[in-house]
Formats: structure tokens, C-alpha cells, sequence
């Protein structure tokens, strides 16, 4: 397990990522990442979808229990947190407006999320969920609203909350409307053939308006990708 620790040097926050090995003579080493952070200045972030893009999809979500990592998704993220890039879910949970499910549902399904990447030193830096559909059963979440996919509101929203850099940030999820979703607010989009993704991708041949940059397999491939990208343009050093 990846460890983290956070410390301060000369005015500048710097995190160590240490990565313990095993040795053949019973021996450990440890592996330590630097990476500079500022946090006012302005940084990358990956705005990922939740379900069937870092966790199994089951339909319509309703218990922490049901919650299932897929395998790789804590991985990549980690990598991002070690290069100092902002990890952020974005996922619509229109399951609150038809009355399938509460909104503390939602909120316990995310903190076990939470849970499961921690334990295997991963970190997400914010969590956003549109409970709206404009045909749910639940009165005050019956709108048109701005916050649900593939709207930008959610994106919007962060750059207000975070330190984002929205000019070197990116989305992952299984749709095309998580496409359009980043492609809505400026942003490069991956596709993971996870969950929906792989009848997803079939559409392309069709729906060139909507055409990622990048197909992944899963997450992890999704962020190895993002980070060579990010290199590439210069954006992070590591």
C-alpha cells in the first residue's frame, strides 16, 4: 500500500507518495514520490463518472453493499494523486428523483467508495451527484436542471470549489454523454469499456459529434494515458 504524508518547505506543500517492496531476502525498500504542490494555483483534474466507470455497474445503485471497485480503478487514481492532479467524481443519481433511493443513500455509497480506495491508498478530492430528472416522482427533484449530465454544471461547479485548471483537465466515464459531458466544458474526454462503454463504443461509427479522445480499456489504462498526455503538453513533471 501506497502511504502519503503531506509536509510544508520553504512556503511550498509537498507530497511524498512511499511505496514499500517486498525483497526476496525478506528485505523492504521503499520507493518515495516527490511531487510540488501549490494550492492556489490553478491544477489538472480528472472528472471521472462512478458507475461502470469505477465501480461494477448493478443498475440503479442502492446500497453501500452492492459497491464493487473494478479492478485497476484504485491504481490509476493513485497515480494521479501522487502527480499532484485533482481526482473528482462527477455522477448523476437520478435513482433520488424517481423515489428508488434517499439522498443519504448516496451519501453512504460514496463515504464506503471512499473506504475501499483508501485502503489501497487512493484518494478522490471531491464528490458531485445530480439527484434531479425531470421525470422523477419526487416533487422538488422533478426539474430540468443544469447539474445532470451531459449539462457542464457539475464541472462548472468544481472550478468554482477547486483549483482547477480547466484548460489541462479531463473526463473518464463508459458513456457518450460523459463525452459530451467534457467536451461541453472544454475538456479532453476518455471512454473505458467498462460498464456500458464497450456498446458504447460501437455508436462511434454513427455518432462522430461525440468521438473521445482517447478508448480505454479501463480506468487504469484511461489514467496511464492521461498522465502521458499531461507530460506530453507539458503540463506535469514526474
Amino acid at each position: 500500500m501506497t502511504i502519503f504524508v503531506s509536509l510544508r518547505r520553504g512556503g511550498q506543500q509537498l507530497l511524498l507518495s512511499v511505496e514499500p517492496i517486498f525483497l526476496v531476502d525478506r528485505q523492504y525498500v521503499a520507493i518515495a514520490t516527490v511531487t510540488i504542490m501549490d494550492n492556489g494555483k490553478p491544477r489538472p483534474a480528472v472528472f471521472f463518472d462512478r458507475d461502470g466507470t469505477i465501480c461494477e455497474e448493478v443498475g440503479y445503485l442502492s446500497s453501500p453493499d452492492q459497491l464493487v471497485l473494478i479492478e485497476g480503478a484504485a491504481e490509476g487514481i493513485r497515480d494521479l494523486n501522487s502527480a499532484g492532479i485533482l481526482v473528482v467524481i462527477t455522477t448523476n443519481q437520478s435513482g433520488v428523483a424517481r423515489g428508488y433511493f434517499p439522498e443519504d443513500v448516496v451519501e453512504a455509497v460514496h463515504e464506503r467508495m471512499r473506504k475501499l480506495l483508501s485502503a489501497q491508498g487512493a484518494r478522490v478530492d471531491a464528490i458531485y451527484y445530480c439527484p434531479h430528472h425531470p421525470e422523477g416522482i419526487v416533487g422538488a427533484l422533478r426539474i430540468d436542471c443544469q447539474c445532470r449530465k451531459p449539462k457542464p454544471g457539475m464541472i462548472h461547479r468544481a472550478a468554482a470549489e477547486l483549483p482547477v485548471d480547466l484548460a489541462s483537465s479531463y473526463v473518464v466515464g463508459d458513456k457518450l454523454s460523459d463525452i459530451e459531458f467534457g467536451q461541453s466544458a472544454g475538456l479532453k474526454a476518455v471512454l473505458v469499456r467498462t460498464g456500458y462503454g464497450r456498446e458504447e463504443e460501437k455508436k462511434l461509427t454513427q455518432d462522430v459529434s461525440r468521438k473521445p479522445d482517447y478508448v480505454a480499456d479501463d480506468v487504469y489504462q484511461a489514467t496511464q494515458w492521461i498522465l502521458t498526455d499531461l507530460k506530453k503538453r507539458g503540463v506535469v513533471r514526474f
